[in-house]
């Protein structure tokens, strides 16, 4: 899809009819920004959820509070094997996957949000 199609497509989830909203989205660039003219309200952290990875998630909400994190890691310092490791998705190198493997939520989040925005209840506005 072109980058056309898919800020329209993004600009109306923002916009469902719905009481409740989160669209995820990872960090835009500035042409995307530019466009969408719309910050994300949170970004967390797959280390956030007890998973060791760096990924920026964003999450564009409304009627949900921000995600709580869950089981928080201490992130290992630069230069070290181990923060090697958690950078598997910005290391990863090409290949006919690497897109749909680098999209894939992190367990923990898809965890935090089933947990925490599962139960949610809308607020109803009174008929007028």
């Amino acid at each position: 899809a072109s980058m056309g199609e898919a800020v329209a497509f993004f600009k109306l989830c923002l916009r469902a009819n719905a009481p409740m909203v989160a669209v995820e989205n990872p960090i835009m660039h500035r042409h995307a920004f530019e466009r969408i003219g719309t910050r994300a309200t949170q970004f967390v952290q797959p280390w956030w959820f007890g998973e060791e990875m760096f990924k920026a998630t964003g999450f564009h909400l409304r009627g949900l509070p921000k995600l709580a994190a869950t089981n928080m890691l201490t992130p290992p310092k630069p230069g070290t094997d181990d923060h090697k490791r958690w950078s598997w998705v910005f290391r990863m190198p090409p290949g006919p996957d690497r897109e749909e493997k680098r999209s894939e939520t992190a367990q923990g989040i898809a965890d935090a949000i089933a947990d925490q925005w599962g139960l949610q209840k809308p607020m109803l506005r009174a008929a007028e």
